[in-house]
C-alpha cells in the first residue's frame, strides 16, 4: 500500500489497486504531478461552475425571470440544450485530468463528475425532446 502526503504531516493510504484502475487506461498527456493536479482540479472547478450555470438558467433565469420581463419566451431548452453538452464536455475533461493525477480524492471527484454527467444527459434528453415537439 502506497501512502501520499495529505497536508499537516499526515498520510493518506492510496491502495495500488485504485492506483492501477485510475491511471491504466488515462489518455490525458503527461505533466508533473503539481500541474496535474492544479489543471484537474481547475477543470473540475470549471465543469461544475458550467453545470451550475445551466441548472440556472433552466430553473431559474428562463422559466421565471424572462417571463416577467416580458422577453425570451421558448429560448430555454435551445440554451439548456448548448450550455448542457458543454459542461458534459469539460466534465469529460475533468475526468481525464484526474485519472492522470495522484491526487489522494481523484476517485470520489471522479464519481461526482460522472454523477453530474449522468444527470446532464437527463436534461439533454428533456431538452431535445422540448425541441422536437
Amino acid at each position: 500500500m502506497r501512502t501520499h502526503p495529505a497536508g499537516c504531516g499526515s498520510l493518506v493510504p492510496i491502495s495500488a489497486q485504485s492506483d492501477a484502475v485510475t491511471t491504466r487506461t488515462s489518455t490525458a498527456p503527461a505533466h508533473p504531478a503539481e500541474t496535474e493536479q492544479s489543471e484537474a482540479a481547475r477543470l473540475f472547478s470549471l465543469s461544475i461552475v458550467i453545470s451550475g450555470t445551466r441548472c440556472l438558467l433552466t430553473y431559474i433565469v428562463f422559466p421565471w425571470v424572462l417571463p416577467v420581463l416580458g422577453i425570451a419566451g421558448g429560448v430555454g431548452p435551445a440554451v439548456g440544450l448548448t450550455v448542457g453538452l458543454v459542461a458534459i464536455l469539460f466534465n469529460i475533461l475533468s475526468i481525464r485530468r484526474w485519472r492522470a493525477s495522484n491526487h489522494p480524492w481523484r476517485v470520489p471527484l471522479m464519481v461526482l463528475n460522472s454523477c453530474v454527467i449522468a444527470f446532464l444527459v437527463v436534461l439533454v434528453v428533456i431538452d431535445t425532446t422540448a425541441l422536437l415537439t
